[in-house]
C-alpha cells in the first residue's frame, strides 16, 4: 500500500499538482489535460498553441502542434521514449527507485515496445512485425468482412436504436485481433472491459482512485495473459502468440517472460483500443456529413481514402512524447539532453500549412494520408495497415447495410485524454439493405 502511494505520487500526483498550477496560470495545454470535458472540442486550444512556433509552453514540457515539427521530432534519432524519468525532478526519481518497478507494467512502462528504444525495440518489433505485413492483412480482409456481416446481422434486432460502440465498433476489432492471437473470442467482452479500465494508463496526472482502478485492470490482463501463454507452450497453435512463445531472433535469443507478456498484452490491447475509436469517430463524422456519405455511395472507391480522412480529422491517439537523448536542435531551437517534447498528433493533422481548409471533413482529400495519426519514425504504429483495413471494412459494411443510419441521441465521449473516441454512440439503424 505504501509503495503504491509512493508510486502514484511520483508518477501522477506530482504531475497532477504541476498541471493544476499551470492551469491556474492560464496555460492552454494544462487546462486541456486537467478537464476531460474540454476533450469534446480541443481544437480551439490547439489553435492558441499554434500561435507559437516551433514550440509552445505546455503543462510541463515543450509542446508542438506543427506537422513538420512533430514529424522532425518523431523521426529524429536524437529523441527516444526510454529513460523519460530522466526529465523528472530528483526527488521524484528517488521516490520511483524506492517504490521499485511496477508489479504489472502498463503500456508505457518497460519492457513495452512503446517504452523502449533500440536495440530492444528493434528486437521486439522484428519478432512481431511478420503478423502485420500488407500480405497478411490483405488475407485477413475476407474474414473481417465476414465478422462485420455477422455483427450487423445481430445489430438488426428490431429495436431500431442501438449503442454502436457496444454492439459493433468495439466487437469487430476485438474479434479480429483475438483470432489473430489465438485468444478465445468468448473472452472478448471481458477484454473490452479490462481494456476500457486500463485505457487511462496512457494519461497524465490521474487521481489516486482512478490510478488504482487502472492498476487493477492492468493486473487482471497480466494474470490472464500469463496463464494463456503457459497454455500455448503446452499446446501451441498457428497463431501469433504461439509463434512468439517459441520465436528466436537472428542471434538465437528469445523474449524473456516479462518481455513476452508485455508484447502480447500490447498487441492485444492496441489491436482493438484505437480501432474502436476509429470506427466510432468515422461513424459520427459520416452521420454529421451526409454529403460525404452520398459521395461514398456514388463512388465506393473513396472508402480507403475516407478512412485516412477520419484518422486525420479525429485522431484516435491525440499526442505522444519524446525525450532528447542528447543535446540537439529542432526547427532551429536548441533542445538540451533529457528535455521532454510533446507532439500533439491531433493538432498536427489539422495544420493549415499542410491541409487546405483543415477543419473540413473531405473523403476525397488528395493528401489525407499525410496525417500522423499513426505517429512516425521507428515507433510508427505496427498495426496501421490492419487498422486501416478494419476501419474501411467496418464503416463501408455499416453504411451499405444501413443507408438510413441516423443519430439516436447525444453521444458520450470517452473521458481519456490521450485516446479520443466515444464511450457510447446511440444510433437509429433504419431499414437494412440486404444483398
Amino acid at each position: 500500500m505504501i509503495r503504491d502511494t509512493v508510486r502514484w505520487a511520483a508518477t501522477h500526483g506530482v504531475m497532477r499538482a504541476a498541471i493544476r498550477r499551470q492551469a491556474r496560470r492560464g496555460n492552454d495545454d494544462a487546462a486541456l489535460l486537467l478537464d476531460p470535458e474540454l476533450q469534446g472540442d480541443p481544437f480551439a486550444h490547439y489553435e492558441r498553441l499554434r500561435e507559437r512556433r516551433p514550440f509552445a509552453h505546455g503543462a510541463f514540457s515543450r509542446v508542438t502542434v506543427h506537422h513538420d515539427v512533430c514529424t522532425e521530432v518523431l523521426r529524429s534519432e536524437d529523441f527516444g521514449v526510454a529513460n523519460r524519468d530522466g526529465s523528472m525532478p530528483a526527488p521524484v526519481r528517488l521516490a520511483l527507485r524506492l517504490a521499485g518497478p511496477p508489479p504489472h507494467p502498463g503500456p508505457i512502462d518497460p519492457p513495452s515496445m512503446l517504452a523502449v528504444d533500440a536495440p530492444d525495440h528493434t528486437r521486439y518489433r522484428r519478432l512481431v512485425t511478420r503478423a502485420f505485413t500488407a500480405k497478411r492483412v490483405a488475407a485477413l480482409r475476407g474474414r473481417t468482412e465476414e465478422i462485420a456481416q455477422e455483427l450487423l446481422d445481430d445489430l438488426d434486432d428490431g429495436t431500431g436504436s442501438v449503442d454502436l460502440v457496444a454492439r459493433y465498433a468495439s466487437l469487430l476489432p476485438v474479434t479480429v485481433i483475438s483470432e489473430m492471437l489465438g485468444v478465445p473470442t468468448s473472452m472478448r467482452e471481458q477484454f473490452l472491459a479490462w481494456g476500457d479500465g486500463a485505457a487511462a494508463s496512457l494519461d497524465l496526472g490521474l487521481p489516486r482512485e482512478q490510478w488504482a482502478s487502472v492498476q487493477t485492470n492492468v493486473a487482471a490482463l497480466h494474470d490472464w495473459m500469463g496463464g494463456h501463454l503457459r497454455r500455448l507452450r503446452a499446446e501451441p497453435g498457428d497463431d501469433l502468440l504461439s509463434s512468439l512463445v517459441t520465436a528466436a531472433d537472428d542471434d538465437g535469443s528469445r523474449l524473456s517472460e516479462p518481455e513476452l507478456a508485455s508484447t502480447a498484452l500490447l498487441v492485444l490491447a492496441a489491436g482493438f483500443e484505437t480501432t474502436v475509436n476509429l470506427i466510432g469517430n468515422g461513424t459520427r463524422l459520416l452521420l454529421d456529413h451526409p454529403d460525404q456519405r452520398d459521395r461514398l455511395a456514388a463512388d465506393p472507391a473513396l472508402w480507403a481514402n475516407a478512412v485516412d480522412e477520419v484518422l486525420r480529422v479525429e485522431s484516435p491517439v491525440s499526442r505522444t512524447a519524446r525525450s532528447a537523448k542528447r543535446d540537439t536542435s529542432v526547427a532551429g531551437q536548441e533542445i538540451p539532453a533529457g528535455s521532454l517534447v510533446v507532439t500533439v498528433l491531433a493538432a498536427a493533422n489539422r495544420d493549415p500549412d499542410v491541409f487546405t481548409d483543415p477543419d473540413a471533413f473531405d473523403v476525397g482529400r488528395a493528401n489525407a494520408r499525410d496525417h500522423v495519426a499513426f505517429s512516425n519514425g521507428i515507433h510508427y504504429c505496427l498495426g496501421a495497415a490492419l487498422a486501416r483495413m478494419e476501419g474501411e471494412v467496418a464503416l463501408r459494411a455499416l453504411f451499405e447495410r444501413y443507408p438510413d443510419l441516423a443519430s439516436g441521441g447525444e453521444p458520450v465521449r470517452r473521458r481519456t485524454r490521450i485516446l479520443r473516441g466515444y464511450e457510447h454512440l446511440p444510433v437509429m439503424i433504419g431499414r437494412p439493405v440486404r444483398a
